[in-house]
């Protein structure tokens, strides 16, 4: 029991790499980063976090509804090293696109977050996937009067704006460039800017 708790103690402790390495990585300032970097040895003193830890937390911002399996999809995105785990650089690496990246940047990572199985498309199944697990998030306190079927519309109105050349398929490209086109995800691309 002692050497596995040992053996424990050595794999799950993490330390990040330098903070000026990552100053120069991220768009983040040192004190930025510091202050980050408290907060997430806060929440997970062991420098890592796990899946389970991951929807824990994440489950505190959406008390009304269930938020495990979009926080399932979003750790994924996160575990850029699809590990299991996700380190304070790959947590800073993601935050620092999305607060602070540009447009590119920005949809670049959502498409990934879309792309469940990481073949490059985002199909209708992935898109049905992610936008249950959006509504599961917000509970049926956010959306009174849900109709069966209304998943489902919003995966159609997606793929009806999204694939240009209608193949059934979205590619990064056609993702991007429908995504530029809409005024409403534009703005909310920039919601976060300010955020830090």
């Amino acid at each position: 029991d002692k050497i596995e708790d040992e053996l424990e103690m050595t794999t799950v402790c993490h330390r990040p790499e330098g903070l000026e390495q990552l100053e120069a990585q991220t768009n983040f300032t040192k004190r930025e980063l510091q202050v980050l970097y408290r907060g997430f040895k806060n929440e997970c003193p062991s420098g890592v976090v796990n899946e389970e830890t991951f929807k824990q937390i994440y489950a505190q911002f959406f008390p009304h509804g269930d938020a495990s399996m979009y926080a399932h999809y979003l750790f994924n995105a996160f575990d850029t090293a699809q590990n299991g785990s996700v380190k304070f650089e790959d947590f800073v690496m993601a935050l620092s696109i999305l607060l602070r990246g540009t447009v590119h940047e920005k949809l670049r990572w959502t498409f990934n977050l879309y792309d469940i199985n990481k073949d490059g498309y985002i199909n209708k199944e992935e898109m049905m996937d992610i936008v249950k697990a959006i509504y599961d998030m917000m509970g049926k306190y956010t959306y009174p009067v849900l109709k069966e079927d209304a998943p489902r519309q919003h995966v159609e109105m997606f793929f009806q704006k999204m694939d240009k050349n209608k193949d059934g398929v979205v590619t990064l490209d056609e993702f991007i460039e429908s995504c530029q086109e809409d005024d409403n995800i534009m703005r909310s691309l920039q919601l976060f800017e300010n955020v830090m």
